[in-house]
């Protein structure tokens, strides 16, 4: 009889502290506050278009998706959320589709922890 073991992924997603640092010193608290809001925003949007276009085998529209969140993520300081964006692309590019279900998956888990841990960062001041 086979064996069947549910892996649990706990993977911690680490924001660049100082990169929101810069953004608040550069534009003032109310600045920056609406830079990270307008961002998160269209991240969550991309991310649920980017899931649309993996579900219909939409992927040049997913590619270009993904791309797009290779910026905003860097820009608010969610560099693993880039990163991984980033591996998606590749993984398009590539035309592996086990990789790309995989890394996709691992993209929309990072999200969802990094928009957690920024919503969690801009309650303490900076």
């Amino acid at each position: 009889m086979e064996q069947v073991t549910a892996l649990q992924q706990q993977e911690r997603v680490r924001l660049d502290a100082d990169r929101l640092e810069t953004l608040y010193r550069q534009l003032g608290e109310r600045g920056a506050e609406d830079v990270v809001c307008r961002a998160l925003e269209e991240i969550a949007a991309r991310l649920a278009q980017a899931e649309r276009d993996f579900r219909a085998a939409r992927f040049p529209e997913m590619r270009k998706g993904c791309r797009s969140l290779i910026a905003m993520a860097d820009q608010v300081g969610m560099a693993m959320l880039a990163r991984v964006a980033g591996d998606v692309t590749g993984c398009i590019d590539a035309g592996d589709g086990t990789a790309l279900a995989a890394t996709f998956a691992r993209l929309l888990r990072i999200a969802d922890r990094s928009l957690c841990e920024i919503w969690d960062m801009a309650e303490g001041p900076f």
